[in-house]
């Protein structure tokens, strides 16, 4: 007869993700501690979709790079507005559209669009030291970064528009995702090579869960580095790009910290 391996509690699946699991229970309900926990959790959620992006923070955070941001705004009135209208985030508005055409910045390899997305409270806290990660590495393959956008309002597609006025062969979008109830502060980064509007998810690739709590800055860096060179090397991508980059990455680390640190995976 086989011999079942011992049970483990369930403080130990705890350890290893921030899930609700194992909350216990008070008679029908859950204990007040878990009760308070989740209301915490959805008020800083909905905080960090109602909030703003710290524009100045970010420009000068930028500008210490070397990097000069132009600041542009989709055709969203508000916050509301951007909730209830996502195509109008998709969509720069006239103003805007002016300012980059008149940059005379001409077609260049890369641009990098910062947005601030469902979550401003993401942007704030990780647009500036993740391009920080980036920018030499992406040095390191002859890629330079042609221009820099900080839009308001912005929906992923909008980046689309805004590479196609650039010129730019690449768009880098760097935005703030849907709040989740133990991640606020998530960053997502989509690269769309060719862009143009009307570009559907497909022609994308994403690099998602950049927080203190999911993809580092470097892991994040690598696997966004090795997309752009790749992408533009091969003209594509979206699906008919292949993310193969982690095995080079662990490959890269292991020398320095002995093995892969799994809190990062």
């Amino acid at each position: 007869m086989k011999t079942l391996p011992p049970s483990r509690p369930l403080s130990d699946l705890r350890e290893l993700t921030p899930a609700r699991v194992g909350l216990g229970r008070a008679g029908a309900s859950m204990p007040t501690d878990a009760l308070l926990a989740f209301t915490l959790d959805h008020a800083r959620a909905r905080d960090a979709v109602h909030g703003a992006v710290d524009t100045l923070g970010v420009v000068e955070g930028l500008a210490g790079l070397g990097l000069k941001p132009v600041l542009v705004s989709s055709q969203v009135r508000d916050r509301r507005d951007y909730l209830r209208r996502p195509d109008l985030g998709r969509m720069l508005d006239p103003p805007s559209h002016r300012v980059l055409a008149d940059q005379g910045i001409g077609p260049c390899r890369l641009a990098i669009v910062i947005g601030d997305g469902l979550s401003p409270a993401a942007v704030n806290a990780h647009a500036v030291e993740l391009v920080r990660n980036l920018e030499p590495r992406l040095k390191q393959s002859g890629i330079e970064i042609g221009a820099t956008v900080i839009a308001s309002g912005a929906r992923v597609a909008l980046g689309d528009e805004i590479g196609a006025i650039l010129g730019a062969r690449m768009v880098l979008m760097l935005i703030g995702e849907r709040p989740g109830l133990s991640a606020p502060d998530s960053l997502g980064v989509y690269l769309t090579f060719a862009p143009r509007i009307g570009l559907t998810d497909a022609m994308r690739n994403c690099v998602s869960n950049i927080h203190g709590a999911g993809l580092g800055y470097d892991e994040a860096g690598f696997k966004i580095a090795w997309l752009v060179r790749e992408g533009l090397a091969r003209q594509i991508t979206g699906v008919a790009l292949k993310d193969e980059s982690g095995g080079g990455y662990q490959a890269q680390i292991a020398p320095e910290n002995g093995e892969c640190d799994k809190s990062e995976t």
